[in-house]
């Protein structure tokens, strides 16, 4: 889910953003230190600074070439929930299952999770098929999914399924 979170933070200004005005060098910095990266303890996944709300006097400390401002922003954030549902685009197919891009990060479907049939994988032409449903996935097709997963450890992973009924490609409803 997309939201709007505000923060207050205290943010490094290094020396060669100094030149600068302190509301354009607290904008590089909030830039260059948060977007895209991953807070594991929130679940956030930051993404763009929106605005700067207020700036305090910065400090400097003893031996410490940089300027510490107390900061209160906001920014756009992408925060994935447990069963929340989904659209993504599949971005690539292997024998255990299918990676689909859900905003910026990638989920997992499990072949176990991809559909209520058996399922068979054509390597070569990277799809998976339905044995008596003939449903299809390849690389490119949008689906709807649900999170059923969500690990913040070393590798940040995000397990979907798309065995539910109402879940799929998209392209599968519309033949009906």
């Amino acid at each position: 889910m997309y939201k709007i979170v505000t923060i207050k933070e205290k943010i490094k200004v290094t020396p060669e953003k100094l030149g600068l005005s302190a509301r354009e060098a607290i904008e590089k910095a909030i830039e260059e230190s948060l977007e895209g990266k991953i807070d594991p303890k929130s679940g956030l996944i930051f993404l763009s600074l929106v605005s700067i709300d207020k700036i305090e006097e910065g400090k400097i400390y003893p031996a410490d070439p940089n300027v510490y401002y107390q900061t209160t922003f906001k920014m756009l954030v992408f925060k994935p929930e447990l069963h929340e549902l989904v659209i993504g685009e599949v971005v690539d197919n292997v024998d255990f299952g299918s990676f689909i891009r859900i905003g910026p990060i990638d989920g997992l479907v499990h072949i176990s999770q991809l559909m209520d049939d058996y399922v068979s994988f054509d390597k070569k032409n990277s799809v998976f098929l339905g044995k008596q449903t003939k449903k299809t996935l390849k690389i490119g097709d949008k689906v709807l999914a649900r999170i059923i997963s969500i690990s913040w450890k070393e590798q940040n992973k995000i397990g979907l399924t798309m065995r539910q009924q109402g879940l799929g490609a998209l392209h599968w409803f519309k033949r009906k």
